[in-house]
């Protein structure tokens, strides 16, 4: 089940809406937990299933780490003591929640990955008879990304005694299991909503907010981001292109993910709202950006912030000399590519962001950002994004590698490749481009935007919503980008 589908707007949603207010308070963690079951298992319930594991590894371990094994059930729990002692019990507990979630991401995520590398390494040296070819595969469950950094973001917050452990299983398991950001994000730290599990409050004002986020990320779904989309397909699709056509392609397809994904954190963070709760902001105009640097305060936040606080800094951060600061930048941002998906594609991605991220931090106030304008220092880190954006969406490396030849003019097109700029550039993509375009770089973010809501922005936002439910009736089965990660 998507967001941007009918089902979803017009049937689960108001229901699930009417149930969680027409229950009791005591009753609402229940509700929405089952809610978020239905809404994850409705493509495979078994993933409901590897999902309720984890969470149930994590509930225990949080206990054991907290130390609450047999004290009385309302007694109030006090959190651990920052930076102190831990026993070899802690410890335990802690390994066990890691161990496990990254066992199961590592296996459910990188095991076809593992295989395609086997059997080629098999290929090379002549033993194809012990290649296992599609003898086993395995399917990567919605979310696991999301929802396995999340959980294990509660027992490392417990252990570090940031947070204190949740005794009521139902109030964790709604934590880790909330259908707004469970799918593609944003990654919510336990810490950030500890309090709101317990205590929150539902007013007007909160959900009408909410229910414009929801509008908001629904068209930049709908109108921006699937056009856009659809140009990107094209050109990468065709497996040749001239260089203005790849830029065009590549252009597009910049768009198309940040207003997918932007889209995505939008819905949830107004469905979020909706139910009470109140999550970070997870974009802040990203392409606005003058440095790589700043592209990642402002690019997928929560994922950001994640990885700086349970890797980057765990690793050593930039306590132990210069050298190693940047391994551990490149490092995190490796591991970072990977975690979006199990392809060499995706670690060449994180590589040029780890090594402009090195980059700028060797060079520092020295930095060649800083001896350019403002605007052209935009332009080329604009650009680099571009070029990595390559290895994002290309199916292959051999693609990628192709497709950024043909961005620098270094290889000749097929002659069949003249037959795009008929496709492409027609009055609706280019508009729709410069639409993208001025959104992305003049147009206040959604967090902004819906701070205070006037009878003129709430008809632009109705206006929006309807355009946007009209196109989707037109359209297909359209998931997020970040589905398959």
């Amino acid at each position: 089940m998507v967001f941007s589908s009918q089902l979803f707007i017009f049937y689960f949603l108001p229901a699930c809406l009417l149930l969680y207010t027409c229950t009791p308070r005591a009753g609402k963690q229940l509700v929405l937990t089952l809610c978020s079951y239905l809404f994850y298992g409705w493509a495979n319930p078994l993933f409901v299933v590897l999902m309720l594991f984890s969470t149930v590894i994590d509930y225990f371990a949080g206990l054991a780490i907290a130390q609450q094994w047999g004290r009385p059930w309302k007694e109030p729990v006090v959190a651990l003591e920052n930076g102190g002692t831990r026993t070899t019990q802690q410890k335990v507990a802690l390994a066990t929640s890691i161990v496990t979630n990254l066992s199961l991401l590592g296996f459910f995520k990188y095991f076809n990955f593992a295989v395609e590398n086997y059997d080629a390494v098999l290929r090379l040296v002549g033993l194809q008879e012990l290649q296992l070819d599609t003898v086993m595969r395995v399917t990567l469950p919605l979310g696991i990304s999301f929802y396995t950094f999340q959980s294990m973001s509660y027992s490392i917050d417990v252990y570090r005694g940031h947070a204190r452990a949740m005794r009521n299983p139902v109030t964790f398991a709604c934590y880790v299991s909330m259908f707004p950001q469970l799918v593609a994000g944003p990654i919510i730290r336990y810490q950030e909503i500890a309090e709101q599990l317990l205590h929150r409050s539902h007013t007007v004002e909160k959900f009408a907010r909410g229910a414009a986020f929801f509008c908001l990320g629904l068209g930049k779904k709908v109108l921006l981001a699937n056009p856009c989309g659809k140009i990107a397909d094209t050109v990468f699709d065709a497996g040749s292109a001239n260089a203005v056509d790849s830029w065009f392609g590549v252009v597009a397809y910049a768009f198309q993910i940040y207003f997918d994904f932007s889209g995505y954190s939008d819905m949830a963070i107004g469905l979020g709202l909706m139910f009470g709760f109140v999550f970070a902001k997870n974009f802040d105009s990203p392409y606005l950006s003058q440095s790589i640097t700043e592209f990642w305060r402002r690019w997928h936040i929560s994922l950001s912030t994640w990885l700086r606080d349970y890797l980057y800094l765990p690793l050593g951060g930039n306590r132990r000399g210069r050298t190693r600061t940047y391994v551990n930048l490149a490092v995190v941002m490796l591991l970072g590519g990977l975690w979006h998906g199990a392809a060499w594609n995706f670690m060449v991605w994180g590589g040029i962001h780890g090594g402009m991220l090195a980059l700028e931090r060797a060079q520092g106030k020295e930095s060649f950002y800083r001896k350019l304008p403002g605007p052209l220092r935009l332009a080329l880190t604009f650009v680099i994004v571009l070029f990595a954006w390559v290895f994002f969406r290309a199916p292959t490396l051999d693609a990628a590698l192709s497709y950024c030849a043909a961005m620098l003019g270094l290889s000749q097109a097929q002659p069949g490749a003249i037959l795009l700029g008929g496709i492409l550039y027609q009055p609706y993509y280019w508009v729709t481009l410069l639409m993208a375009g001025l959104v992305v770089f003049t147009a206040p973010q959604t967090w902004d935007f819906t701070r205070r809501l006037s009878a003129t922005k709430c008809f632009l936002i109705g206006l929006v919503f309807a355009v946007s439910l009209v196109l989707l009736s037109l359209q297909g089965y359209n998931p997020f980008i970040y589905f398959i990660f």
